[in-house]
């Protein structure tokens, strides 16, 4: 039985109230395609009757359940390429240097916000590795899915997800066999510390950041939603501190406290905001 829209309307209300992501109506197809694996796991006749079942019971555990399966957890390593080159070749520098210039000192403060499965945050920190041995280096991951938090914690991956984007040599340097599986090495994984971190509370401890990764993620909230994160974020940037969203994120539109600014072939935001940490 297909998806009624009593039921659809059931999945997009939680996930909205819980996570703030827009299910609209055409959608259907993935809420069936992503809640199929739970319907199987509870030996539920289909899709259909799995949701009855949760709407009927309520059960806090099988609520996040369906959360967790309709929040979108696509990555791999260093996707787009781009901003991590940009982030060697110009914030980190710029980064340092201003930072020096107004007595700041500590570690350089990295947030990876919506992490998904942590490539992204190994991936900045094996790239910064690589190109300044002994930086002091402090990189926050946070993603809203327990799941998610665990696998980026583990640092464990198998062959198909290495294969996504993972330079053969890093694997070579930064990865140890684990059984049939990858693992990130200890001196990588300890300049990651791990949070569960919903984009809709409080930013994360750790702040202030010099630098924010929230990648690919704005695209899936509605306009107030997305201000009121930029908001968040502004909250513990540190001031002159850059901004990363996805290719086809901006804050231009939406919130006119920050400002694009050109880097190589991509762009980086700054906040303009008296807010900012």
């Amino acid at each position: 039985m297909s998806l009624t829209a009593e039921s659809f309307t059931f999945v997009a209300d939680l996930v909205r109230r819980r996570s703030a992501i827009q299910l609209d109506a055409g959608k259907e197809y993935l809420v069936e395609s992503r809640l199929l694996p739970l319907a199987r796991a509870a030996a539920a006749a289909d899709v259909e009757a799995y949701v009855r079942a949760v709407r009927a019971t309520s059960h806090p555990a099988a609520l996040e359940a369906v959360v967790e399966a309709l929040t979108t957890n696509e990555t791999s390593w260093f996707r787009d390429n781009q901003p991590f080159q940009a982030l060697v070749e110009h914030v980190v520098p710029e980064t340092l240097a201003a930072n020096r210039a107004s007595g700041v000192v500590g570690p350089l403060r990295i947030w990876s916000g919506a992490c998904s499965s942590g490539q992204e945050p190994y991936s900045i920190a094996m790239t910064l590795t690589d190109a300044r041995p002994g930086l002091d280096l402090r990189i926050i991951a946070t993603d809203l899915s327990e799941q998610m938090v665990a696998r980026t914690r583990a640092g464990r991956y198998n062959q198909l997800e290495v294969n996504r984007g993972l330079p053969a040599p890093m694997l070579v340097r930064y990865f140890t066999r684990s059984g049939a599986d990858w693992e990130v090495v200890p001196a990588i994984k300890e300049r990651v510390t791990v949070q569960r971190h919903n984009l809709l509370d409080a930013p994360p401890i750790g702040g202030p950041f010099d630098v924010v990764f929230l990648r690919n993620v704005l695209i899936y909230f509605d306009l107030p939603t997305k201000r009121d994160i930029l908001r968040r974020v502004q909250q513990v940037l540190r001031p002159g501190g850059f901004l990363f969203l996805g290719a086809a994120e901006t804050t231009i539109g939406i919130d006119d406290t920050w400002e694009r600014v050109p880097v190589g072939r991509g762009s980086v935001y700054r906040s303009t905001s008296r807010r900012a940490a």
